[in-house]
């Protein structure tokens, strides 16, 4: 695992995740456990759980697709919206 500066610093839109719940606009919800980034690209990453599930299954999922907004034509919004904690 790389210790430089570029691995171990977070863009603008990682760090304004907040700890907590998200709902995924079909309706599912997330808990938000952190940000992990591939370590040869320093791609970052949103790590998240279902909850309700019985497995301990993480997802990953890139963070501008976290963040970014669905038009679809029964909706338009962001994919993912922040609950609390």
């Amino acid at each position: 695992m790389s210790s430089s500066q570029a691995f171990r610093t977070l863009s603008d839109q990682a760090t304004s995740l907040k700890p907590g719940r998200y709902r995924h606009f079909k309706g599912g919800e997330y808990r938000f456990v952190g940000i992990g980034k591939n370590t040869e690209t320093l791609e970052e990453y949103v790590v998240y759980q279902k909850l309700d599930v019985t497995d301990d299954m993480l997802c990953v999922r890139p963070v501008a697709m976290f963040l970014e907004s669905v038009d679809r034509d029964d909706y338009n919004g962001p994919r993912f919206v922040y609950v609390g904690e």
